[in-house]
């Protein structure tokens, strides 16, 4: 079967039909590109060109165009960054990717594309990574949202289906990967596959499509070096793992709130600590999965548009 994508297709070619499909205005958007001191570069999508107020921050394997709904249906200027090895934003050499490393790239982006404080959105590991934006820089930070994440969670390995999908990191085409992520059960109707299929893919020299963000590479290559049973496992690369959400999180200024998925990450057990822990931030709980602002978008930007006419 024929995917959604076409040699005319580019990065903003799905966003009409997915504005019509929601009632909503479609705003400009485009891409802005950040180079940074130790020649890397950051990515991110601008929604509109009034002065932004909402950052946005994607889960690990993700990129910014996953907020592509919520913002269309938040209709407020927004930026979506892409973190370090995901999009179109650099893969770093040591493969660190705990939230407090990322966030000094998030930090610089603020600092170079907004003009006030944000309202700072993050989902899963941009929800850890917001955590430690808020802590490091607070006057960029107005309200923290973080979605379906606490540091209690377990970011480390991910679910065994989707490890085993990434041990294939490559394809002779995206209708491969579409197929491949169907067969998974990853993502909803096909439409919806290839879109994401086409957004988080890029086109090598040799013509094969390959995943953009680095966490498959590395998946791929933790699973190459894989042990025989009832012998030690390889190493994680740092960036993996991360041991400061709780400091972090309790050395943020602005309020706090936690958007749960009714079918996420979070537990009853892991909403718990985090009341005990943050007794003045807020939980919500929106039905949907883990990636909130593609399942439940709607109800999510009605939360984050709250806290934007709030400061308003």
């Amino acid at each position: 079967m024929s995917s959604l994508a076409s040699d005319e297709t580019t990065e903003f070619s799905f966003l009409a039909r997915q504005a019509r499909a929601l009632g909503a205005a479609l705003p400009p958007v485009r891409r802005l590109r950040l180079p940074l001191s130790d020649g890397r570069s950051l990515s991110a999508l601008r929604y509109g060109e009034e002065p932004v107020e909402v950052t946005l921050l994607h889960g690990a394997g993700l990129n910014a165009h996953t907020w592509d709904t919520t913002v269309l249906a938040l209709g407020r200027p927004a930026l979506a960054i892409d973190l370090a090895g995901h999009g179109d934003s650099s893969w770093r050499e040591d493969a660190d990717y705990t939230g407090r490393t990322l966030a000094a790239d998030v930090i610089e982006a603020l600092r170079a594309w907004t003009d006030h404080p944000q309202v700072l959105v993050g989902q899963s590991l941009g929800g850890l990574t917001a955590a430690a934006v808020a802590a490091q820089a607070p006057e960029l930070v107005r309200e923290l949202i973080v979605v379906d994440i606490t540091p209690g969670v377990d970011q480390s390995v991910g679910p065994a289906a989707l490890r085993e999908f990434y041990r294939v990191v490559d394809g002779a085409s995206r209708d491969e990967l579409v197929d491949r992520a169907q067969q998974f059960g990853f993502g909803g109707s096909r439409e919806d596959t290839a879109r994401g299929v086409f957004l988080n893919t890029r086109v090598r020299p040799d013509g094969r499509v390959e995943w953009k963000h680095h966490f498959a590479h590395i998946a791929a290559q933790l699973l190459a070096a894989a042990p025989a049973e009832g012998t030690a496992a390889p190493a994680a690369p740092a960036g993996i793992l991360g041991e400061h959400g709780w400091a972090d999180l309790a050395a943020v200024a602005s309020p706090v709130a936690l958007v749960r998925a009714s079918h996420g990450f979070v537990s009853d057990d892991a909403e718990r600590e985090f009341r005990t822990r943050l007794p003045t931030a807020r939980v919500r709980q929106l039905d949907g999965s883990h990636n909130l602002q593609e399942t439940a978008p709607t109800a999510l930007a009605e939360i984050i548009r709250t806290a934007v006419d709030a400061g308003a």
